[in-house]
């Protein structure tokens, strides 16, 4: 048996410039970092004895006899592309709820593909992971999807992603002065909305929207260059980190109908009068999870006007994905 654990992520910066449609024309750049929540999966060989040759445990259970009977896209498509003898058991479980902005659909890939690859005894580099799930997610499932999930999911940490016009992915880790990170850190909050989305339905808008967008677009590049500036500098003003921030979630809201509503802003509104500073609603938006940038003093003020939210408490710059477990034999 192999378990994976693969970080979710928190996006900051330049989102919605990660999609192919975008940046194979204009390039493209994100900032951002995973946290220490995360998707498992333990995959093993099925003993020959059941009915069924494969056997798939996620929010369902699918028992098979063939990979194109699996019902769960990106199962059935990294099981393709990554081929096992005999049968398979795959069994997904996870810290935070799936579709709510946090990478999860592509950390679930990234941890299959790093799986099955181990389960037949190859070494995976985060390159190796992030550019096979993109493909896979992109040009096998055929998902309407950015580049930057994968790549957080795969490398981990707190990162720079430049997305180039000759489709290379350049990803540099924000080298940040001695006490920055845990300060950087200590800003960040995050509250569960209470409903879910399917992040495909907005980016398909988006994706749509690109020419018309393109001054938005623009801007929210630059901001991630920007944002980088002031998180590398000896002393970074996190206050303008946060006011960056509110200037963003703007923009974003303006990419395509859907990526707020009345009960977003509501939430938005509520988290900026208690004393944040900005923040944005994570993944394509419509709903997930809500992350605020506010000084360490602003927090339980916060947490009181928010409090019928579901507050999760996380560290940020975690490891990307990783086989935990390895039994070979079993």
């Amino acid at each position: 048996m192999i378990i994976t654990r693969t970080p979710f992520r928190v996006s900051l910066f330049g989102g919605g410039t990660d999609y192919p449609a975008w940046y194979l024309e204009h390039g493209g750049a994100v900032i951002g970092t995973t946290i220490d929540k995360y998707c498992y999966l333990s995959v093993r060989h099925l003993p020959p004895f059941f009915d069924h040759k494969h056997r798939i445990v996620y929010s369902k259970i699918e028992t098979v006899n063939a990979v194109n009977e699996i019902v769960h896209p990106a199962v059935r498509a990294v099981m393709t592309e990554c081929p096992v003898d005999g049968g398979i058991e795959v069994h997904h479980f996870s810290d935070l709820p799936a579709r709510s902005g946090l990478g999860s659909s592509s950390a679930f890939t990234v941890g299959l593909i790093n799986a099955l690859r181990g389960l037949n005894g190859k070494i995976s580099s985060a390159q190796q992971l992030g550019l096979e799930a993109i493909r896979i997610e992109q040009s096998v499932i055929g998902e309407k999807v950015g580049s930057q999930d994968q790549i957080w999911a795969a490398y981990g940490g707190t990162n720079f992603i430049e997305f180039n016009q000759n489709g290379m992915i350049n990803v540099s880790r924000l080298i940040m002065r001695p006490g920055n990170h845990a300060l950087l850190n200590d800003h960040i909050l995050l509250f569960f909305t209470g409903f879910t989305r399917i992040a495909e339905t907005i980016a398909v808008k988006k994706i749509e929207n690109v020419r018309s967008k393109q001054s938005q677009l623009t801007t929210l590049q630059q901001m991630a260059f920007e944002a980088r500036t002031i998180l590398q500098s000896k002393s970074p003003e996190f206050t303008n980190v946060g006011l960056l921030l509110n200037d963003a979630w703007k923009l974003k809201r303006e990419l395509a109908d859907g990526v707020s509503n009345s009960m977003i802003d509501d939430i938005y509104n509520a988290g900026i009068k208690a004393g944040a500073l900005g923040g944005k609603l994570l993944g394509a938006g419509g709903g997930g999870f809500m992350m605020f940038f506010a000084p360490p003093h602003t927090h339980a003020d916060i947490r009181q006007a928010l409090s019928k939210l579901i507050y999760v408490n996380c560290n940020i710059g975690s490891e990307g994905s990783k086989i935990v477990s390895y039994e070979p034999n079993t």
